[in-house]
């Protein structure tokens, strides 16, 4: 928990300063490489929250990992994390540094999990959904399949949820009748 409030400020630093230095879209890059490469490297992320292994070295890790790939800004950012033994919470810096940039820029991100690949026609009338419901433009639509729902779709808009799967309507007819609400006649 505080990793997460650590990174979310961290985050929020980050998003300032792009802002004031003009260079938004290229730390945005940088955060994507950081959130892709640190959800594909489970070593990464344990070397990151190991004490044992000193500063020094994960900061050369890190150099070695992003030179040349981020901007010289999020180099700066990396030795400041790793000089007030923060590295454990780069992990959560990414993720979160996307979420405030997509609000900053009133892009909603929303998720979607169907039993069959959404068609053209069912991704566009999901985002207007969201849309309609968030007042947002832009959506951000993140698409899973799930085989088990058998049918419908399940979309999550930040806390908010709507089932409309065959699954859960089974799952509440299946519940609806063994609470035996069957009275006999005399």
């Amino acid at each position: 928990m505080a990793d997460q409030r650590v990174a979310a400020r961290y985050a929020k630093s980050l998003l300032d300063l792009g802002k004031e230095m003009g260079t938004l879209s290229a730390v945005k890059a940088d955060m994507d490489l950081l959130s892709k490469t640190m959800a594909e490297s489970r070593e990464l992320r344990l070397l990151l929250r190991n004490p044992i292994v000193k500063h020094d070295k994960k900061l050369a890790i890190l150099k070695a990992i992003f030179e040349g790939k981020v901007s010289d800004m999020t180099l700066r950012f990396f030795t400041i994390l790793t000089d007030k033994n923060r590295e454990s919470a780069i992990e959560g810096i990414g993720p979160e540094f996307l979420a405030q940039y997509n609000v900053l820029q009133g892009i909603q991100s929303a998720q979607v999990t169907s039993a069959t690949p959404l068609t053209a026609a069912a991704r566009a009338e999901i985002q207007a959904l969201v849309s309609k419901q968030t007042g947002h433009t832009e959506v951000q639509l993140t698409e899973k399949v799930d085989a088990d729902l058998i049918g419908g779709f399940v979309l999550r808009v930040g806390d908010t949820q709507i089932d409309d799967s065959v699954r859960t309507s089974l799952r509440k007819l299946r519940t609806s009748l063994q609470e035996n609400s069957y009275q006999q006649q005399l």
